[in-house]
């Protein structure tokens, strides 16, 4: 098995890709060893590699996020942990739906703007979500309101000293382009 890796906008995530589909469906984020060892076997293993402090599946990638060494002491490691669990055939979740953010959870957004919001959906999903996936991250919708759209940062995008530049200056201009009831992105945590 040959693991490619690929750097991030956020110098403290690498992007791992497997070659295997990691995520059917969804994306999963871990940020503690404890909900990870529960959700996922990979997860959790990836967990007791010192330094560790984030792991996120996408469709076909894994991201981990570091807080301490540098990569040439962590890749190693990881890149065996990866390697270990697809070779021994185990899925990466312990249930298919285990770690997965529900789409419609914690949305809010008022009824009357139905509309918006479902082209502020498609836009995400179509034009930002698969470039942010590049990157190793994910972004999902919270909500809209008083014109100010409501997005959620994860994986690599989560804490990358870019991401405001990627939310005030890619996706904010997108989405008034494309929806000029839009005023302005917010991240929330």
């Amino acid at each position: 098995m040959f693991i490619q890796t690929e750097a991030t906008p956020n110098p403290a995530t690498l992007k791992f890709l497997p070659g295997v589909v990691v995520m059917n469906e969804g994306t999963a984020d871990f940020r503690d060893a404890g909900q990870a060892r529960e959700a996922s076997p990979l997860a959790g293993r990836l967990f007791e590699v010192p330094g560790v402090t984030g792991v996120f599946f996408g469709y076909d990638f894994v991201t981990v996020t570091k807080d301490g060494p540098d990569w040439q002491h962590l890749k190693p490691a990881i890149l065996g942990t990866i390697m270990e669990h697809f070779m021994s055939g185990q899925p990466a979740m312990a249930t298919p739906a285990a770690g997965a953010e529900p789409v419609e959870e914690g949305e809010f957004y008022d009824q009357a703007d139905e509309e918006i919001v479902s082209t502020i959906k498609e836009l995400l999903d179509t034009r930002v979500r698969p470039a942010v996936a590049q990157d190793g991250g994910d972004i999902t919708f919270r909500g809209f309101e008083n014109g100010t759209v409501f997005l959620h940062m994860k994986g690599a995008c989560a804490g990358c000293p870019s991401s405001t530049a990627t939310l005030k200056h890619g996706i904010q201009n997108l989405l008034r382009h494309f929806v000029p009831e839009v005023q302005q992105v917010e991240q929330v945590v």
